[in-house]
């Protein structure tokens, strides 16, 4: 049975951190306000990613640390939800996955956990919602603690593969035989991957037809290029993570 999260007709725009319009000001990724541009630019969907705070807050942040976003050196997990929202205040705001979920209930997320001690809290904070979810994160151990916590909730997100069930499916799609294709992806939804990996292209024909095969979408990141949009589009990808919804929307509409 097809999980909710993936109802929507392909292809599917992933927001990536939100979206954040050229000209605005004082506004950065996964902030409150990009969460919102993404809304209002038409994305069903939004990429973002999962911290915890010192007073066990999951927020929507992608580095482990403050460096980038706010000139600051502490770690994410140091730091209070209070500081943290004094600290947002003038880059868009601060937003906790509670409030992302509560706030914006028509908007589907994508959350990639990337701390380990955020795991089971992310799972428990998304199991009510887990019907316009998909969990994961580069570590599968991660993923599946967070799908875990969800689970002893009564949730059932969707979820994408992490980098060692990545690695078995492309070895499997290399010896080109569709049962290792599927056993690899077992329990999988989706794989999310970038065009490469180094010198080793990874988004290819071959690659897409087996995945599907397997009954799993092959969702591309991080596409900003409209022309390689709709490259990745009529090779069948079912999903482009990207900074410019605005632009991916487009070239969807523009083929529909």
């Amino acid at each position: 049975m097809t999980h909710p999260w993936f109802l929507p007709d392909r292809p599917r725009v992933l927001a990536h951190r939100g979206f954040v319009p050229d000209d605005a000001e004082g506004v950065i990724e996964n902030s409150l306000a990009a969460l919102a541009g993404a809304h209002a630019v038409g994305a069903e969907y939004v990429e973002s990613d999962c911290h915890l705070t010192a007073d066990d807050v999951v927020v929507l942040l992608h580095d482990p640390d403050l460096r980038r976003v706010a000139d600051d050196p502490r770690r994410v997990r140091d730091v209070t939800v209070r500081e943290l929202e004094e600290l947002m205040s003038t880059r868009g705001g601060l937003v906790t996955l509670a409030q992302a979920l509560d706030g914006f209930p028509t908007l589907r997320f994508n959350l990639d956990v990337k701390a380990a001690d955020a795991a089971e809290q992310v799972g428990r904070d998304v199991a009510r919602h887990s019907d316009r979810v998909l969990l994961t994160s580069f570590s599968d151990r991660r993923r599946r603690l967070a799908l875990d916590a969800a689970r002893a909730r009564g949730g059932r997100p969707a979820t994408s593969a992490g980098s060692s069930v990545i690695a078995r499916t492309l070895a499997a799609v290399a010896s080109r035989s569709p049962r290792l294709v599927r056993r690899a992806l077992h329990g999988v939804d989706a794989v999310q991957v970038p065009l490469r990996q180094g010198p080793l292209p990874i988004v290819r024909r071959r690659f897409v037809d087996a995945v599907h095969d397997a009954g799993v979408e092959v969702h591309v990141w991080t596409i900003n290029d409209s022309d390689r949009m709709a490259e990745l589009l009529d090779l069948g990808v079912d999903g482009l993570v990207t900074d410019r919804a605005d632009r991916a929307l487009a070239v969807v509409r523009s083929r529909s």
